[in-house]
Formats: structure tokens, C-alpha cells, sequence
């Protein structure tokens, strides 16, 4: 169940980090300077990241089972719309400034960061297990190490690839929170 759960969250946590947005443009236009300050950017959102799942573990236990039925269908149909707009993004490029603080910033401000955490946090939490959140933080920090080296190096040109497959995983467990979720109600 380890592996399994483990897996299941590095696959979320590449996901959710790789599709084209506010954090990933500041992470790409700071990684064209150096990797060390894409990365710092990407530090400073999953130190945001960090903040929400405390708060959702310490409120986990205070949910009521009919809460987490509403929060589940809630947290899949976002899934389904972050999906879909990842399909339909772009990869915007505004600033070249950016760094830890910024990123800590974007993090706790992005909506849907925010929506993402006590909607599939709580899932995650109940229906998995902790290891699905370690795998969460484990595909994100690979994201945040290896993305700005591969801009750095490479320069962009694979948001397309990058979108496919965060789209891809994002529909499917979308699909399995809202089955879940479904599966509840109709108990």
C-alpha cells in the first residue's frame, strides 16, 4: 500500500507542478539566469503548499463525514476544470524577477492553490494515506529541482508535453475523486 499510495502522490505532485502558470512563468524566466533562482521561486510555492497542508491535516479529524461528501465532488469537479484549463493555457511571460518570498507569496495568494488543498488535501488525507502526501511533496520537489535546470539548459518549448500529461493524470484522479465521492453518497 506504500508504493502504491506513494506513487499515486509523486504522479499528483508532478501534475500539479508542471502545468503552464503564474508560478511555473516566474520559475522559467528566473531559471534563465541560473537554476538556484528558478528553484527558489519553486521553494517559496511549496513552502506555501506546506502551509495549507498543515492546516488541512490539524482540521482533518473535525470534518464530518457529510462535509467530506460535498468536499470530495467540489475537489473533483476542480480537478475536472484545472484539467481543463491547463489544456487551454499558456506559458506567460511578464517578469524576470522572482525569488523565495515571491514564490511564498504567489503561493498563498493562488486560489487555486488554496481551492486545491481543502478539496483533494482532505481527500488525499482520508481516503489514501500520508504517504500519498509524501509522494505529493516528492514530485514536487523534483519538479522544482530539475525544471529550472532543464530551462536553464535547454531554454522552453515543451509546455505542450508538459500540459498533455499534467492534464492526463489531473482527469484521472478526478475521475477517482468523483467516484469516491459519488461511491459515499450513494452508501
Amino acid at each position: 500500500m506504500f508504493l502504491y499510495d506513494y506513487g499515486l502522490g509523486i504522479l499528483l505532485g508532478l501534475s500539479l507542478a508542471g502545468p503552464p502558470g503564474s508560478v511555473n512563468s516566474i520559475i522559467a524566466n528566473e531559471a534563465l539566469k541560473s537554476p538556484l533562482h528558478g528553484t527558489l521561486v519553486g521553494l517559496g510555492a511549496m513552502t506555501a503548499d506546506l502551509t495549507f497542508f498543515a492546516i488541512v491535516f490539524l482540521t482533518n479529524g473535525i470534518i464530518s463525514p457529510a462535509i467530506l461528501k460535498v468536499i470530495y465532488i467540489i475537489g473533483g469537479i476542480f480537478m475536472l476544470y484545472l484539467g481543463i484549463s491547463i489544456l487551454r493555457s499558456k506559458m506567460p511571460s511578464k517578469t524576470r524577477k522572482g525569488n523565495y518570498v515571491l514564490g511564498v507569496t504567489m503561493g498563498l495568494t493562488n486560489p487555486f492553490q488554496i481551492i486545491w488543498w481543502f478539496t483533494v488535501g482532505f481527500f488525499l488525507l482520508k481516503e489514501l494515506s500520508i504517504f500519498s502526501i509524501t509522494g505529493l511533496y516528492s514530485g514536487i520537489v523534483v519538479w522544482t529541482l530539475v525544471f529550472p535546470y532543464v530551462v536553464w539548459r535547454f531554454g522552453t518549448g515543451y509546455e505542450k508535453y508538459i500540459k498533455i500529461v499534467s492534464a492526463a493524470i489531473i482527469f484521472a484522479f478526478a475521475i477517482y475523486i468523483l467516484f469516491d465521492g459519488l461511491h459515499l453518497i450513494l452508501k
